[in-house]
């Protein structure tokens, strides 16, 4: 049976991206960070018009909106590089997954480790285990069948998988937060006990996440259950997830400027000695230590539009966020005599 284009585009999965049906003369416009399928922010958009003849080609091609082109000789640029690409964003969390777990493991069964900052530094790596593994999960789900038609996979357990993807993604911000807050709080009150403190920063961490969640599903539930949920078309429900993390980073940056502030200050104090060579290279150091620790790496596109800078961004996003899990893990466990927050303040007394 022929269908009749004039009516409209029928909804159609290009092994990429699905299109929703669109009426003739219709532009629709879908996200890159759909193409991703792990970023938390948008990259570009790819576009197509709904013609009488049916859909056009995208336009720009998903290599120059999504991602940096490939061999322009290859017959299957975009296949191959997200095929390479996935292999190594793989890596990456396969390496970080294996460093947590042994640096957890390591807090857990050394008592000398037994500590308000190094139980932060446990939720913070299970904040990353959580994320590599949802990767994990949410590939195995949505993707293990290259010829599955996503444009009409709507089932409970591929929208639970991406519930959890995002609460993942949440948390591991959450708890960058947190270690940006216990780090301030103990520059800012260094004689007061932490303890107290603890079940705030579990709340912040786990509780937050856990409400803007739900947020986020009840809104995808009656407004725009659709698919499996890995859409971030409709802007005002991806922003009840995007906002919230662009408010921790932002958070986390104005500490972070801060720390650095009290650094300057302390080493420029005539107390402190040293040449100028020495004291800046403390603070390159303290600097290069909390970067990781509070997420700055983000920082970099934050705040510019969505579509600049498509493949530093990919990089920063993807390639460096999949390997922070094991530069944290190295840096705060296994490097944990010299680097630790305790480090930091030391240096600034």
């Amino acid at each position: 049976m022929v269908k009749d284009q004039t009516r409209g585009c029928q909804t159609k999965w290009d092994d990429i991206r699905c299109w929703r049906g669109a009426p003739v003369g219709q532009v629709v416009r879908v996200s890159c960070a759909n193409v991703s399928q792990i970023s938390t922010c948008f990259l570009g958009y790819v576009y197509r018009n709904c013609t009488r003849k049916g859909w056009s080609e995208p336009y720009p091609s998903y290599e120059e909106a999504c991602v940096f082109a490939g061999d322009p000789e290859s017959g299957s640029e975009t296949t191959t590089y997200f095929s390479n690409f996935r292999q190594v964003y793989t890596a990456g969390y396969a390496t970080s997954l294996v460093a947590l777990i042994s640096a957890i493991c390591v807090f857990t069964v050394c008592r000398k480790f037994h500590c308000t900052r190094n139980y932060i530094h446990i939720n913070l790596f299970s904040s990353f285990i959580l994320r590599a593994s949802a990767v994990f999960i949410k590939d195995g789900v949505l993707f293990s069948d290259e010829n599955l038609d996503h444009c009409f996979m709507s089932t409970i357990s591929c929208k639970s998988v991406v519930a959890f993807f995002q609460f993942s993604i949440l948390a591991n911000y959450f708890w960058l937060l947190v270690e940006g807050m216990y780090l301030q709080t103990l520059l800012a009150l260094t004689f007061v006990s932490q303890t107290k403190y603890f079940w705030w920063y579990i709340l912040i961490g786990w509780g937050f996440p856990t409400t803007i969640i739900m947020a986020w599903i009840l809104t995808r539930h009656f407004y725009d259950d659709n698919g499996c949920w890995d859409d971030t078309d409709v802007v005002f429900i991806w922003w009840i997830i995007k906002g919230p993390i662009t408010a921790s980073l932002l958070v986390n940056f104005l500490i972070f400027m801060n720390v650095i502030r009290i650094l300057v200050q302390k080493l420029k104090s005539p107390g402190v000695g040293g040449n100028d060579t020495s004291n800046f290279m403390r603070l390159a150091k303290s600097t290069l230590f909390l970067i990781p620790l509070l997420g700055m790496h983000y920082m970099v596109f934050a705040f510019l539009p969505e579509n600049t800078g498509a493949e530093a961004r990919i990089f920063i996003e993807l390639g460096l966020g999949s390997f922070q899990g094991f530069v944290v893990a190295l840096l705060y466990c296994f490097l944990n005599g010299e680097v630790s927050p305790s480090f930091i303040i030391k240096l600034s007394m």
